[in-house]
């Protein structure tokens, strides 16, 4: 009866957020929510081109707009709360919706993870087995490897989550955050949490790590199959893989210090999640899709289509000369 009273005494956990200073509060939250509104338009954007335009109608695009609707999705899970706090001193979250947040969050981000090595294996049988592209990235392989994705994404998180339902939380309840993480949520337990951490290290570090690896190994066999070829193409292969190298590893590396250890409180912690959790869900459809050509022609026939098709729904009214009244065509 006891450990069932200790595990029901937090009700709400406190977020301190990213800063206590007025002045910066305000110039951050000007920062974050022009952030926030770039994300959802480039990649709401990217996504009604891929579904609008029957030209992008390949694994290729269909993945890039799977890609920006988890950009979307992750961005929307911790930045609301990251610009509601910077208008408070701090923010209060109750302990479903602490979870609840650590559940999307890993959900998406696990998924996202996965759907970037399917990516790279799609432009490595892109460029390496041409001829055999489209049969090998058919529609029922490329839906497959994308619900594997996601499947997976929910696995991780569902575990991780699972594992932390099971610790009692009875006294501490500030978070030094913007949002719910597991790291810091684990040190608030009143418990002894070193199994937790393990559990946290193997479901997250691990995979993290070993996904990591082999994104850069992927990458490195396409840049050296590549390598000898000077066309035009080629070179927009290279300068494209240097870039989402770039990224995943903006991408991972964070996130690796982050969970492939028992959490330990360093300055930087905060800028390091800022940078996963709102900064990157932006840059992605600049990288992955934006630089595109294919994509940006789509993009500017689309906008090309509804523009056309607004000034025809405008009739246009003209002046009976001899009743001076308006007549609609």
């Amino acid at each position: 009866m006891e450990s069932k009273n200790i595990t029901t005494t937090v009700t709400e956990f406190v977020l301190l957020g990213l800063t206590q200073s007025h002045k910066l509060q305000y110039c951050l939250y000007v920062i974050f929510f022009l952030i926030y509104v770039i994300t959802w338009l480039l990649n709401f954007t990217i996504i009604a081109t891929v579904a609008v335009d029957h030209q992008l109608h390949t694994p290729m695009y269909f993945l890039l707009a799977n890609l920006a609707f988890l950009d979307v999705s992750d961005s929307s899970v911790n930045t609301p709360k990251l610009l509601s706090g910077l208008l408070t001193q701090h923010t209060v979250i109750s302990f479903n919706q602490c979870f609840l947040q650590m559940f999307f969050f890993h959900f998406i981000a696990g998924a996202m993870s996965f759907l970037l090595l399917v990516m790279t294996v799609d432009r490595y049988v892109a460029i390496c087995e041409p001829l055999r592209y489209l049969s090998i990235m058919n529609w029922s392989t490329c839906t497959g490897l994308v619900a594997a994705a996601w499947l997976g994404g929910f696995l991780h998180s569902i575990t991780q989550t699972g594992f932390l339902l099971q610790l009692p939380f009875c006294g501490p309840n500030v978070l030094d955050n913007f949002y719910c993480d597991v790291p810091q949520v684990i040190k608030l337990a009143c418990s002894d949490t070193r199994k937790a951490e393990l559990q946290m290290v193997f479901n997250s570090g691990v995979i993290l790590i070993s996904l990591f690896v082999i994104l850069i190994i992927s990458y490195i066999v396409i840049l050296l199959k590549i390598r000898t070829c000077i066309t035009e193409g080629k070179r927009k292969a290279l300068s494209t893989c240097g870039t989402q190298i770039t990224v995943v590893s903006l991408i991972f590396i964070p996130c690796i210090f982050t969970y492939a250890q028992p959490y330990k409180k360093y300055p930087r912690d905060k800028v390091v999640s800022v940078v996963y959790t709102v900064v990157t869900p932006m840059l992605n459809p600049m990288i992955y899709t934006l630089r595109n050509t294919e994509m940006k022609k789509a993009i500017r026939r689309t906008l090309g289509k509804i523009f056309l098709s607004a000034g025809k729904q405008k009739p246009e009214r003209t002046v009976d000369p001899k009743t001076s009244n308006l007549v609609l065509p």
